[in-house]
């Protein structure tokens, strides 16, 4: 089905409805700044409960925050891993769990920092699939200034991207010192083609895939009453789904949908035209797989993430090339590179940066005392 299809659907049952039945249904998207009126309460003090929330703002697989914290005594944690919050269907060796913790770490040293605390990590695990993966304590220290407006502002977009190179200021203010890591392919070139088409194509072949699609459909929430309830996954406001289409999604969609024809098409489409829409790729590698080298490459793409809406860039990671076997295996040669790419990120200026909408669960719902 396709969305001008859904509209005309959507419209006629609105109509049918009438005015009551709008007046009672689920008419907007349920957004983060809603869900941070009532964050609820725990034993620790002040700056823990704060430094844990802007670290909970990393980004993760279909939202997951597939991470957990361990209270041992006041500022000694052990950052853990959340088996409950894996995604076996694409990500069966929790590598993107491994990133994504790594996400939150770099927010947690940032945000502990600009409180006037240091860092002390101990790394636990040494595999991807161990509970335990860092032991940190914050010990005083002098403040480090940091603008935290920078966590919480960071928004992945996935739309209306232009289609104009990045200046070379600003692919230099990107990258850095990071060179070895950090590679931009401008839209110009074959091989940002190479990865728009493999891109489009993975999706395809994990859309008919039935164990990623059926994941899939467990972590969207079409309802705000979903979306409220759980506080993670994927909702229409994240997806960027708004309107009159996201009014009937909201309201007469569920999981079962998503694993119709329709729903597998549509989204099929929805790639096409985002991998249409440019400046090109970003691809971060790492010298190797093992858990150090996935948590510090975890960080470099948050580093990035934090740095790029002051030059009003946006980035939409974009990991199914990595999550499908046919496409994995021919991406190191097609790129040029030798290391293995842990993060594909299309990227692109945007005319207007939009609000953070992605929701977080609440300190106390990730934390185990």
């Amino acid at each position: 089905m396709t969305r001008k299809q859904f509209i005309s659907i959507a419209a006629g049952t609105l109509a049918l409805a009438g005015i009551t039945g709008y007046s009672v249904s689920d008419k907007s998207n349920y957004i983060r700044s809603e869900s941070e009126a009532d964050m609820g309460k725990t034993s620790l003090t002040a700056d823990e409960r704060a430094i844990l929330y802007l670290a909970s703002l990393a980004p993760s697989g279909h939202n997951t925050q597939p991470w957990f914290v361990n209270y041992i005594e006041p500022y000694h944690w052990i950052i853990g891993n959340d088996k409950n919050k894996w995604l076996p269907g694409v990500d069966p060796t929790q590598r993107e769990t491994m990133l994504s913790i790594g996400a939150f770490l770099q927010n947690l040293e940032y945000a502990a920092g600009n409180l006037g605390y240091d860092c002390d990590f101990v790394l636990l695990a040494a595999s991807s699939q161990e509970e335990n993966v860092m032991e940190v304590r914050l010990v005083r220290s002098t403040v480090r200034v940091y603008d935290i407006e920078k966590i919480r502002q960071r928004r992945t977009v996935r739309s209306h991207y232009r289609n104009e190179v990045l200046k070379k200021e600003d692919i230099k203010f990107l990258i850095g010192n990071d060179e070895d890591n950090i590679h931009f392919i401008p839209n110009t070139s074959t091989q940002c083609q190479w990865l728009s088409e493999q891109t489009l194509e993975a999706n395809r072949i994990q859309s008919y895939r039935d164990a990623a699609q059926k994941e899939l459909s467990e972590w969207i929430r079409f309802s705000s009453i979903d979306a409220e309830k759980y506080l993670d996954g994927l909702t229409m406001a994240g997806m960027e789904i708004e309107g009159i289409f996201g009014w009937y999604l909201r309201n007469f969609y569920g999981k079962e949908d998503v694993m119709k024809k329709g729903f597998r098409e549509q989204s099929i489409d929805k790639v096409s035209k985002q991998v249409a829409q440019s400046a090109g790729w970003i691809l971060i590698t790492s010298k190797d797989d093992s858990v150090a080298s996935l948590l510090e490459t975890g960080k470099r793409m948050e580093r990035l993430f934090l740095n790029v809406r002051e030059k009003n860039i946006a980035l939409h990671p974009m990991t199914q090339v990595l999550e499908e076997a046919s496409t994995n295996q021919i991406l190191p040669g097609s790129v040029g590179l030798s290391q293995p790419v842990q993060f594909i990120l299309r990227v692109g200026y945007l005319k207007n940066y939009p609000e953070p909408v992605s929701l977080r669960r609440p300190v106390e719902r990730f934390l185990r005392v």
